[in-house]
């Protein structure tokens, strides 16, 4: 089993910036990509990034390329979504995932935090 915990969410106004926190613990070797997804209310759930084990591979999403960035700190457990230039249509309930391949598809990851909202005002 593996858990993840967000935080870092929050209200900041367009054109601002917002990092995002994502801390694993567990069996954690078992699913070592991992991916950020977004869902905005009314919307379906949809890939935002990922970023491979090493952190050597990154995927983005058009809509946040250029804007965001993926990272990782492999000693802490940790990953990171730094989001600058942000834009009201930004805003949603930001959750981070883990799996064992990359892919932008949600399906293909096996364990979800609870998710952060980050809500951009214009």
């Amino acid at each position: 089993q593996v858990q993840l915990v967000e935080s870092g969410g929050g209200l900041v106004q367009a054109g601002g910036s917002l990092r995002l926190s994502c801390a694993a613990s567990g069996r954690t070797f078992t699913s070592p990509i991992m991916a950020w997804f977004r869902q905005a209310p009314g919307k379906e759930r949809e890939f935002v990034t990922f970023i491979s084990a090493s952190g050597a591979s990154t995927l983005y999403a058009d809509s946040v390329k250029g804007r965001f960035t993926i990272s990782r700190d492999n000693a802490k457990n940790t990953v990171y979504l730094q989001m600058n230039s942000l834009k009201p249509e930004d805003t949603a309930v930001y959750y981070c995932a883990a799996g064992s391949r990359l892919s932008p598809v949600a399906e293909r990851y096996d364990y979800w935090g609870q998710g952060t909202q980050v809500t951009v005002s214009s």
